[in-house]
């Protein structure tokens, strides 16, 4: 793959080969350390450390400081599309990886293996990403870019920007996520709007017709949090309830059931809930007793129960403890806890789990250890690559 560096860049990455630790293993990580860490594949320089080589232990996103990143969000699979997306401090939005249908946000195709800013973004305050699509929110409106085959830009069209646009149509919007090409937005009202593909009923409008613009999900109200897997969508209630729709073949709407749903359904056995997690065909919920239920595809051990059996209700996964952030692409799973260790379990084969190791584990292992700083974790949906932050 070609790269082009701005003006300045290999002094920069001289500079930062300096400056900046060097990826270390797992149980050696210097506490405290202030950099974003990221590990697992790498072919389109998702890991932003100025190579494509891939990593089997975190190591350092060149120039991005833990403390200066609000979000940051893994897009992409494990392949050219690979990238992330980080909205900083000052609401300023950097992006590194592949670029191959713009989602970079820069005005070009061509793929950077470090951070450099998303040029015209500003005031931002949440960023998500879906496989070759990335979305800002700013002053409660939302920017799309990249690839629009679907509609999942929601500018009403199907070309791709290598620019932000702005969706049409939604404002007040308070949270967002994306999955592998639709999207999902939940308004101050606690409504959801959706739009993108919908060959799986992941939009919820109760039909499988993909929509180039945000449409609202009937009968569902009073939402204060939404998370989108690859081809499925969960909303946590104001009264603790989940709802899922979607693709279903592995019971990832946790219905006790495998046919797909193009409305929403009620999680089954799950109350309480305090957040809730969409992975790439898996789903978590964190309850308010701090406890872990996890559901869906499981053939790597990504749930985290100890077996590599599906689920199709929730089921608790043993041993994780003030979790405050979960997140799962398309076979792994990482967790961050209170305590600033990482754990990670499930597929490995490209060292996602950030271990030193390329062996599978349906049980966590540790990434970063206690006190390494972290508080959040991310990978991408469908991806093999881990971050955290």
């Amino acid at each position: 793959m070609t790269y082009a560096y701005v003006r300045g860049a290999a002094a920069l990455l001289a500079l930062a080969a300096l400056t900046l630790p060097r990826a270390e293993t797992a149980v050696a990580a210097e506490p405290r350390d202030p950099w974003v860490r990221a590990w697992g594949a790498n072919a389109a320089g998702q890991l932003g450390n100025g190579t494509t080589a891939g990593q089997q232990t975190p190591g350092s996103v060149l120039g991005l400081a833990r403390a200066s990143v609000r979000e940051l969000s893994g897009g992409g699979n494990a392949g050219t599309t690979a990238f992330a997306v980080a909205v900083l401090t000052d609401g300023t939005v950097q992006s590194w990886g592949g670029n191959t249908a713009g989602q970079l946000g820069d005005g070009t195709l061509v793929s950077r293996p470090f951070p450099a800013a998303v040029a015209g973004l500003s005031g931002v305050t949440e960023v998500t990403t879906g496989t070759r699509s990335a979305y800002a929110v700013r002053g409660g409106r939302v920017l799309a870019w990249g690839d629009n085959a679907y509609g999942q830009l929601g500018d009403g069209g199907t070309v791709a920007a290598t620019r932000p646009v702005r969706v049409q149509s939604l404002n007040r919007v308070k949270d967002i996520a994306a999955g592998c090409e639709h999207a999902v937005a939940l308004r101050e009202d606690g409504t959801v709007w959706t739009w993108g593909r919908a060959h799986s009923g992941q939009l919820g409008l109760g039909n499988t017709t993909d929509r180039s613009t945000p449409q609202r999900v009937p009968d569902l109200t009073d939402v204060v949090e939404v998370s989108a897997g690859c081809h499925h969508t969960l909303a946590r209630l104001a009264d603790g309830t989940v709802r899922a729709w979607g693709y279903n073949t592995n019971g990832q709407l946790g219905n006790d059931s495998t046919a797909v749903s193009t409305s929403p359904v009620e999680v089954h056995h799950l109350s309480g809930t305090a957040r809730v997690f969409a992975c790439g065909y898996h789903s978590f919920a964190v309850l308010d007793d701090g406890s872990v239920r996890a559901w869906g595809w499981n053939g790597f051990g990504q749930l985290g129960d100890g077996s590599t059996v599906a689920r199709t209700t929730p089921v608790p996964v043993p041993g994780l403890d003030e979790v405050t952030g979960i997140a799962g692409g398309w076979a792994h799973s990482i967790a961050v806890l209170s305590d600033g260790s990482v754990l990670a379990w499930g597929e490995n084969t490209v060292g996602q789990l950030g271990d030193a190791t390329t062996t599978n584990s349906p049980a966590p292992v540790t990434a970063l250890p206690t006190g390494s700083g972290a508080t959040r974790v991310s990978t991408p949906v469908g991806g093999k690559s881990s971050y955290a932050y």
